[in-house]
């Protein structure tokens, strides 16, 4: 019988404003995909996060006006950043995105498992 394998801690990195000309409908619908995949990891036995849980109500503290501006810079990507610093891996989902190929690259630059195909992340026991 092999050993159980332990729960990752892993983000999830997608497109957030790639293709959606910061359009509130296109960049809830890419948080919701991001979401539904962290769902899955999490059945899978995994901890998942996305940057996004994290930056969006932060930035939304700091008195953000919008998306761009000097609060949503200041806290966005480096928030992510960070947080990969913590994980154990990185699962790329979704379309183009110059941010999560960033989180990607930094990511395998740290040594950290990327995957792309939901059949290669394993199952936790």
């Amino acid at each position: 019988m092999p050993a159980p394998f332990h729960p990752l801690m892993i983000l999830v990195a997608g497109p957030y404003r790639s293709g959606t000309g910061d359009d509130p409908a296109k960049l809830a619908a890419n948080v919701d995909a991001m979401n539904r995949a962290a769902l899955t990891l999490f059945r899978a036995g995994h901890l998942p996060v996305t940057g996004e849980a994290l930056a969006l109500p932060l930035i939304e503290t700091a008195g953000s006006g919008g998306i761009g501006d000097p609060a949503f810079d200041e806290i966005f990507h480096p928030v992510a950043e960070r947080l990969l610093a913590r994980c154990d891996a990185v699962w790329r989902i979704g379309g183009p995105s110059a941010g999560a190929d960033l989180m990607t690259s930094q990511a395998e630059a740290l040594g950290k498992q990327v995957f792309h195909h939901l059949d290669e992340i394993p199952a936790a026991r």
